[in-house]
């Protein structure tokens, strides 16, 4: 077995809807592709020695071991690598159940598709299944040594790259609401909702929460003596930066107990409570010095450790915090104890479970020592030993809910203490002996206000009640039941894409808002161009939605970004799906048209139900797609009489109608006409069919996100087919008595559109400069030949400087077989270099005459057929002789374009 290709889907994508995290192997079988597994000598045996938890797979069986059964019986082993693969992430303790597995076109060559909840461990997951099966095919096992590298190494990459238990909270609360979230590629920042309206997060720092309050809470001595001032209980305490200075610090808080921790610390790293003699004093200075230059000095006050969490002026939860301890059971040791309580499946590394494993440090022998015992010593039954002075979670420590217990007094002083401080989100560390008495009866100090306090005692406490703080924290950051959402257009199809997306973003211009578009010619953010080059994908999609000054995103949404990446974002309000046509058949494992329209359907199934798929009702396998989106439809069409679009309409349906020459929309019984197609530049007076229909369709899709007629038919006007707002897309150049039209048709669909338009040109010879892409099917050449036949005079044939791994000619050889398929008689020649085809085409326009280039670099022909232009306009100011002008046509001949450039 072979991987040949692996691929990552971050989005909703081609194999489901539903589950956005996919992995996807092309895997080649080679001689196992027609082998069962019970033909397999020891496979069975081998696969359930070594994963003996397959047995709890299902499978198509639909019963408790059904997978195993059918290996067993024998199965295909393509389908053995899924449930493989997907049982190594479960037995890491990820949860995944999705998978699939498909034959491609090529013979004994599968994709194995299997889902993942961290990309990295998913890959991995991959490699590591095909290598088990291999092993177990090759020599009947797999050795377990190796099996359980595969498991921890899972388990590593699963822990690495895992939010922490706070962000967490936040995240699955933003899920619940129907908040968008992506993570950010800087700072561990996380980023909620789209454009204008997105808020970030770092753990539980928002972008609200005040750099002074964050600054005064680091800095724990000048939040004592602010809070002191304000009348705050705190403790007594002081700073000092030399050991020198320690005994007259101690003298100052007034005698032990006291407590030394770093000024600079967190995590109760540095901190020693209960110090009740110079010896340890000495210690637990020098243990604060490996954290912090300045440390603290304060009086130790006696009293349980609670937390209370502040979000927005507000205590949402309590939670009282326990040192990491064993209780004795009269027969296990203590270091036994703390093994036993290790193994709790709860119980991880640092903060990727809800409690921390224990972990002893020189505080915790001296407890022990203080009390008495050692590692070694059996301690009676119920007797509790401290292992840590503090009582953070991140320590051992365990949490204990108290929300339902605090005074209001201590509640009220909390929320005040937060609102001195200057944080939206707080942690108060109180020390009492009982939060639900005023802490002035009790003697009650607040120790510290934290920012960026962890979340995980509250959502997980040991004991009591999980609070849903997270809920909190999106009350805060989007009150009123906001979704943090910006409307989000997408724009699929064959042809047409970069037009309508153009045009779309610029009738949604006419609102004033902010639109943030992508194309295949660059990333726009109002009117200007924020980077250029082919960015339909979803990392071109992320520029957009990452942008704090998007009001509205446009996308272009090409059939490589699916397919490769899945889309760049959640949901659409609006999907359009233009038209589906042979393009790109064969590449990618989509072969079929079908398949491709499988593809393109993942656009109008990812729409809000209360959005609208706009669909091309003339395109059957368009119109189709209603049926696969819970969205509403609308349905533009160039037929008035549509029976579809008749019934659709009857029902109540919106759509958009190319009628009595004019472009309208139509909802029950009346009628909107926007514009005349002839009055609409776009459409080139009327003549340009498919450019009336991108301009329905971009007028419907802004029609159902409430752009008004008037706005439509401003953006309509001012719209061009120009090389500003569309370059290479039916721009059409006047060159004094021929005109040149530049248009990126490269497949059959779109080579049709072009002929739509040029077959209305009758004043003149009509010359094509034609030619494909190198990785198109050979028929799919033969056939561009054919057409280019049925639409020009005369034909030259060319072809890209990037033949795509195709010999250099091949594809000039197959346009010339269709040309001489349909036209025997045909007049063409082959020029292969695309700039002397060119050069060629336009030297030889006859009167009136237009000449069509289909071109491989848009900007390159643009600037051939612009230069000549500004050749012919300097000639004609300079009165220069003739010599230098074709005197056919009256504009500069190729060898003095060919001088100038």
């Amino acid at each position: 077995m072979r991987i040949l290709k692996i691929q990552t889907l971050r989005g909703r994508n081609y194999w489901s809807i539903r589950r956005h995290k996919l992995i996807v192997m092309r895997l080649d079988l080679e001689t196992l592709a027609e082998t069962p597994s019970n033909e397999i000598p020891g496979f069975y045996e081998g696969l359930v020695e070594a994963l003996p938890s397959l047995d709890g797979h299902y499978c198509s069986p639909g019963c408790h071991g059904g997978f195993l059964m059918r290996v067993r019986e024998g199965t295909m082993m393509r389908h053995i690598v899924e449930h493989v693969a997907l049982e190594l992430q479960e037995l890491a303790g990820m949860h995944v159940g999705f998978g699939r597995t498909r034959e491609t076109a090529t013979p004994g060559i599968y994709q194995v598709v299997i889902e993942y909840l961290n990309e990295e461990a998913g890959r991995y997951a991959g490699r590591a299944a095909v290598r088990l099966c291999q092993s177990i095919v090759d020599r009947g096992r797999y050795p377990k040594a190796e099996l359980e590298q595969d498991i921890q190494d899972l388990k590593d990459l699963w822990r690495d790259a895992s939010l922490g238990p706070s962000t967490e909270a936040i995240v699955k609360e933003a899920e619940k609401r129907g908040i968008p979230w992506m993570q950010l590629s800087a700072r561990f920042l996380i980023q909620l909702g789209y454009g204008v309206n997105h808020k970030r997060m770092q753990a539980t720092m928002t972008d609200k929460t005040g750099i002074l309050g964050v600054e005064l809470a680091c800095d724990k001595e000048a939040t004592k003596r602010i809070l002191a001032a304000s009348g705050v209980p705190v403790p007594r305490g002081t700073v000092i930066n030399f050991l020198d200075d320690l005994e007259e610090a101690i003298e100052y808080v007034g005698g032990y107990p006291i407590v030394i921790k770093p000024l600079d610390g967190n995590h109760g790293r540095g901190i020693t409570i209960d110090i009740r003699s110079w010896e340890d004093a000495e210690a637990a200075y020098e243990a604060a010095r490996q954290v912090s230059r300045s440390i603290i000095v304060e009086r130790y006050y006696v009293g349980r450790d609670d937390r209370v969490l502040v979000v927005d002026g507000k205590v949402v939860a309590v939670a009282e915090r326990v040192p990491a301890h064993v209780i004795g059971n009269g027969r296990s040791t203590v270091a036994e104890l703390i093994e036993e309580i290790n193994q709790d499946p709860n119980r991880g590394d640092g903060h990727d479970k809800v409690l921390t494993k224990i972990e002893l440090d020189r505080t915790s022998y001296q407890l022990l020592e203080r009390a008495g015992y050692t590692l070694n010593s059996v301690p009676p039954k119920g007797t509790i030993c401290y292992l840590r002075a503090t009582a953070n979670l991140s320590t051992g420590g365990t949490a204990v809910d108290r929300t339902d217990e605090i005074h209001p007094e201590n509640v009220w002083l909390a929320q005040r203490v937060v609102k001195i401080i200057g944080l939206d989100i707080a942690g108060l560390d109180i020390v009492t002996t009982d939060i639900s008495r005023p802490l002035r009866e009790l003697d009650g100090v607040i120790v510290e206000v934290n920012a960026a306090p962890g979340f995980r005692m509250h959502v997980a406490p040991s004991q009591g009640i999980p609070r849903n703080v997270a809920g909190a924290v999106m009350d805060m950051l989007f009150p009123n039941e906001q979704s943090g959402r910006i409307p989000i257009l997408s724009v699929t199809g064959t042809n047409g894409k970069t037009t309508t997306t153009r045009l779309l973003a610029h009738i949604y211009k006419q609102t004033g808002k902010v639109v943030g578009y992508t194309t295949t010619d660059g990333t726009y953010i109002g009117d200007y161009l924020v980077e250029s080059g082919d960015n339909t994908g979803p990392q071109s999609a992320h520029v957009i939605l990452q942008d704090p000054t998007v009001e509205v995103a446009v996308l272009e949404t090409a059939r490589g970004g699916i397919l490769r990446f899945g889309l760049g974002f959640e949901s659409a309000n609006v999907g359009v799906v233009l038209n589906v046509a042979a393009d790109h058949l064969g590449i990618g494992d989509i072969d079929t048209i079908d398949q491709l329209a499988n593809l393109k359907s993942v656009v109008a199934e990812s729409v809000y139900p209360d959005g609208y798929a706009v669909l091309n009702a003339d395109d059957r396998r368009v119109a189709a797609m209603a049926e696969k989106t819970k969205a509403n439809i609308a349905y533009f069409t160039m037929n008035s009489e549509s029976e579809l679009v008749r019934k659709h309409i009857q029902k109540g349906g919106v759509a958009a109608v190319y009628e009595n020459g004019y472009l309208s929309i139509v909802k029950g019984d009346w009628t909107h006409r926007i514009e005349r197609a002839e009055q609409i530049p776009l459409t080139m007076g009327g003549r340009a069919p498919f450019m009336i229909s991108n301009a329905l369709a971009a007028s419907l899709a802004a029609f159902v996100q409430n752009v008004s007629i008037e706005q439509i038919r401003a953006g309509l006007r001012t719209f061009r087919a120009s090389v500003s707002q569309t370059p290479g897309r039916m721009n059409l150049f006047n060159l004094g008595n021929y005109h040149a039209l530049v248009d990126y048709a490269h497949n059959p669909a779109s080579y049709e559109a072009v002929g739509a338009f040029v077959r209305n040109w009758t004043s003149g010879q009509r010359i094509g400069v034609v030619g494909g892409p190198g990785d198109r099917r050979d028929e799919d050449f033969v056939t561009l030949g054919k057409l280019a036949a049925e639409i020009f005079d005369y034909i030259i044939v060319k072809e890209d400087d990037d033949t795509r791994g195709r010999p250099r000619g091949s594809a000039s050889e197959l346009i010339t077989k269709g040309i001489t398929q349909v036209k025997p008689d045909a007049r063409y020649e082959s020029i292969l270099d695309e700039t002397q085809a060119i050069n060629k085409g336009l030297d030889m326009a006859p009167a009136n005459g237009l000449v069509v280039i289909l071109p491989e670099s848009v900007s390159r022909a643009i600037k051939l057929i612009k230069l000549r232009g500004l050749v012919k306009e300097e000639i004609q100011q300079q009165n220069s002789s003739t010599t230098v002008i074709d005197n056919q046509n009256g504009v500069a001949s190729s060898s003095v374009i060919n001088t100038l450039l």
